[in-house]
């Protein structure tokens, strides 16, 4: 049996980008031909396919480390890099993606949310291709002496939870019937045995009942304290998320230590409720299991009670005697299907793997100016960060056109509205500026870099300011 996985921690990185080429046509008869530089390749992408063969995680369970294939450089000639290849990943349906802190390992925030079969998310974009020479000339700058650098990819690890994709999951406390209850429904084949935590990973079983068909999952048993991480039940909580419907299963006879099946099903519900609040209101068939023991009337009438005034439907089953199997079987593929139509009309037609695109490009246009003390600011962000990486700080006139790039996206205007004076320094990944105010710049072609958008102003002067950050900086560099 294949061992089951359902969360990782992966680092992944995009292939770099290739450096543009600084280049002008000499040819014979043509004096002055002109630049004629290619384009850097763009790295690959690192990205994660869903991929609905596939049941757990097992693949990242011990290699973590994933490279995309490099962009080659562009060359004189107009002969542009080639872009490296992306890297496909694929995960199980289900499959939740969050950025890690990279120094506490904490999750930062979700990436994407992969529930369809194919949809895809990139992970560890490659980085840009640097631009020949032959994008930087203007009414006024002919022959431009210099191209950009190749963008490095950032490298960074994320966290691949899988939350099973089931429309009814089959909970309670354990040793009470489930694995013999979805064997019984299905063609499922879970290990069944007379004893506590039997179950240890998830089984899903596929029901047929009348005209319907749905997916079961048994999940390991609960018990007091699973939402705080008692038993194996803070582990496998996440995978009743996503079910439509919780078929709660109680042990009509409190198994060996004769426990009273009211308070099973209270303790089980208010687990439920500790772990994520909504799952309190999920739709939920109270099912009492072993009813062919005898003398179980009076104990039957109890939670039947207890049930219906939760306002839950209330089936007496047994899965050795298939007793009450049947109704069961429909009534729960009923309400599941009403419940995945409900689900289908109130989602919109949006195409998924464009919003997660959209919201990673979201990431990266923002910045924030941090005031680490008099005089001393910091700017920080993607966008920005990747600009001056891809600067030839040797060259002069890449290093005013990177002045240029600036003002134009309103970086200069963010600045001068943040207290910024002209003569102020700023820092950005550890090279130094001086501020020269806000300005316009008319001999400046637009590109595609696109707006940024400032979110965050932040005054770190009385907390230790530049001396502090100096460090993390690295040493200053000429201007």
């Amino acid at each position: 049996m294949p061992q089951f996985t359902d969360i990782s921690r992966i680092n992944v990185k995009g292939g770099d980008g290739g450096a543009g080429c600084m280049s002008f046509r000499r040819e014979a008869h043509v004096p002055k031909g002109g630049p004629d530089g290619g384009d850097g390749g763009r790295g690959g992408d690192v990205v994660l396919v869903a991929d609905p063969q596939l049941s757990s995680l097992i693949d990242y369970r011990f290699k973590h480390h994933f490279r995309a294939e490099r962009g080659t450089h562009g060359q004189g000639a107009r002969r542009h890099g080639r872009n490296g290849e992306d890297l496909e990943l694929r995960v199980p349906l289900g499959t939740v993606v969050r950025e890690l802190d990279p120094e506490t390992q904490e999750p930062l925030y979700e990436i994407a949310d992969l529930t369809h079969p194919g949809e895809r998310v990139v992970v560890a974009p490659g980085g840009h291709g640097g631009r020949g020479n032959i994008h930087f000339v203007t009414s006024v700058r002919r022959a431009p002496a210099f191209a950009e650098l190749g963008e490095p990819a950032i490298d960074h690890w994320i966290e691949l939870e899988m939350k099973l994709m089931a429309d009814a999951a089959l909970v309670g406390m354990p040793s009470v019937g489930k694995s013999s209850l979805i064997a019984r429904m299905s063609a499922a084949r879970p290990k069944i045995a007379d004893y506590p935590f039997t179950t240890l990973v998830p089984n899903l079983g596929m029901v047929r009942a009348g005209d319907y068909s749905y997916v079961v999952a048994d999940v390991p048993g609960l018990i007091e304290g699973a939402s705080q991480g008692k038993g194996l039940g803070i582990r496998f909580l996440r995978h009743i998320e996503r079910t439509a419907l919780i078929m709660h299963v109680v042990d009509i006879t409190g198994s060996f230590e004769q426990r009273d099946p009211v308070e099973d099903y209270r303790t089980i519900n208010d687990e439920l409720a500790c772990y994520a609040s909504e799952l309190a209101e999920r739709p939920q068939i109270v099912v009492a299991n072993k009813c062919d023991v005898p003398g179980m009337e009076d104990r039957i009438a109890r939670l039947k009670e207890e049930a219906e005034a939760d306002g839950r439907p209330f089936f007496e089953v047994s899965a050795v005697t298939g007793q009450g199997l049947r109704e069961l079987m429909l009534a729960c593929g009923k309400q599941v299907q009403e419940l995945r139509s409900a689900l289908a009309s109130d989602e919109s037609a949006e195409e998924y793997d464009k919003v997660w695109e959209l919201k990673r490009h979201e990431r990266e246009r923002r910045f924030s100016i941090s005031k680490l003390s008099e005089g001393v600011w910091r700017l920080e962000g993607r966008a920005l960060e990747r600009m001056v990486i891809q600067t030839d700080w040797d060259n002069e006139e890449a290093m005013i056109y990177l002045q240029h790039r600036f003002e134009r996206m309103g970086v200069d205007d963010a600045l001068e509205k943040a207290g910024c004076k002209p003569g102020d320094e700023i820092r950005v990944l550890g090279r130094v500026f001086e501020f020269e105010g806000a300005s316009e710049f008319d001999d400046v072609e637009a590109d595609d870099d696109g707006a940024v958008e400032l979110v965050e102003v932040i005054d770190l002067d009385e907390t230790g300011g530049a001396d502090d950050l100096e460090a993390a900086d690295g040493p200053e560099e000429e201007r």
